[in-house]
């Protein structure tokens, strides 16, 4: 790693560890000291997975308030959910004889016991899509023939081959995702893969596979998750490349309006191209999520800043950039919902991008129009249609493109 990425990792490092320690400081974000605010904080630890560290936290609402009966009730309910099938029997029957629960309660107990606590109930999940598409540029073909440098005779224009050229294709994919819990704690493992193939233009056929862990925290009133990430990609069948990422995200407790949530995220990435020489590179990324939701309507928007940093002589050198996104969804009733998303992402680059040949600093602006339909036939199967429109703008002619997608995907959420 160079001196210059690991600086950027230090600072977000730093920039981590003081929001941290900030949290733990602050006298109006230390751990809560009431037996209410252990019992919310413990709902909260619940819904975000972190077993273990609800069960401490009911514990000393208990024992700050012996007869909070919530407490007592999501203590057993969670040694349950944890496989201790002996101290949940011992809270249910502790439940029983000092609270006098109303009947929906003794048969949610009922239910439970029914059930068994003979193991953890880990959470888990897996979606796989079958997908059939068009697309009409699957190699970024330049949107004119021609280019023109500047020689010391004057300009000459050349001519693209065919090769350079759009070229359209259909294609069938596949693709997927699965997580499941690691530890009772809320330690996520997943993984991402997909497999596409075109019907004749196989020299661009691609997949991919990632896999990770995703580990929540909390300090104080603020959250975080922390995320590693590795992965391959392959393009014509040859390994095209390599990542390798770290990412925290990041809930800063403020009060924001009903529905209404903010997070912060911070990554770096390490790529390498095995195929291509010069082109390793790491980029940290600093990004703002801000996500509303109210009735069937739900907005997402996000804002980021980049800095790619070339590992070696990279065509350019380094690259800033900027991120937005933008995503509208609305569910309209009979299974049916309806999104549309738009993106915008920039880059700069530090240096002309090949001396002698092309004397210009690569200024690139890259915009995603996507929209997309979904029937849920059940509650396990759905039908997808969806839409892309792809404009790559730069001020080096040959490199820009236009692109249009369009595919139909059937979705298969396993039990």
């Amino acid at each position: 790693m160079s001196f210059a990425s690991l600086r950027a990792w230090c600072a977000l490092s730093i920039l981590l560890f003081a929001t941290a320690v900030h949290a733990a400081d602050d006298p109006q974000q230390a751990a809560p000291t009431s037996s209410e605010e252990l019992y919310l904080q413990a709902l909260q630890s619940i819904a975000e997975g972190r077993r273990t560290d609800a069960t401490a936290e009911l514990r000393r609402a208990i024992e700050q308030s012996p007869n909070h009966a919530g407490a007592w009730l999501e203590l057993a309910l969670t040694h349950c959910a944890l496989g201790n099938s002996d101290e949940a029997e011992r809270l249910f029957a502790v439940i029983e004889m000092r609270f006098n629960p109303s009947p929906a309660l003794l048969e949610l107990i009922a239910q439970t016991r029914e059930q068994g606590c003979s193991r953890w109930d880990r959470f888990s999940s897996t979606v796989v899509m079958a997908s059939r598409g068009y697309d009409q540029n699957v190699n970024q073909g330049a949107r004119t023939n021609r280019y023109v440098v500047d020689a010391p005779d004057g300009q000459v224009e050349y001519e693209l081959s065919g090769d350079f050229l759009p070229r359209s294709d259909q294609y069938t994919q596949l693709s997927g995702e699965t997580m499941r819990e690691v530890t009772p704690n809320g330690l996520l493992g997943f993984a991402q893969y997909q497999l596409r193939h075109n019907d004749s233009l196989h020299q661009y056929n691609t997949s991919s596979l990632f896999a990770g862990l995703e580990a929540p925290y909390r300090w104080g009133r603020w959250r975080v998750r922390a995320t590693g990430t590795l992965g391959l990609v392959t393009l014509g069948g040859q390994l095209y490349q390599r990542q390798g990422q770290l990412q925290a995200r990041v809930v800063p407790p403020l009060r924001l309006p009903t529905g209404m949530q903010l997070n912060v995220v911070g990554a770096i990435t390490y790529n390498t191209f095995p195929s291509l020489t010069n082109f390793d590179s790491t980029t940290q990324e600093l990004r703002g999520h801000l996500s509303w939701r109210r009735g069937d309507h739900t907005v997402n928007a996000a804002f980021g800043v980049q800095n790619d940093h070339a590992l070696a002589q990279r065509p350019g050198g380094d690259r800033k950039g900027t991120y937005l996104n933008l995503l509208v969804r609305r569910h309209m009733g009979h299974g049916i919902n309806t999104e549309l998303g738009y993106s915008r992402q920039t880059w700069d680059s530090s240096r002309v991008y090949s001396p002698d040949v092309i004397e210009v600093v690569r200024d690139q602006t890259t915009q995603v129009l996507r929209g997309s339909v979904s029937y849920a036939i059940n509650r396990q199967h759905a039908l997808v249609l969806e839409a892309r429109v792809v404009r790559n703008r730069e001020n080096i002619s040959i490199f820009q493109y236009n692109n249009k997608q369009l595919q139909l995907s059937w979705q298969w959420q396993l039990p």
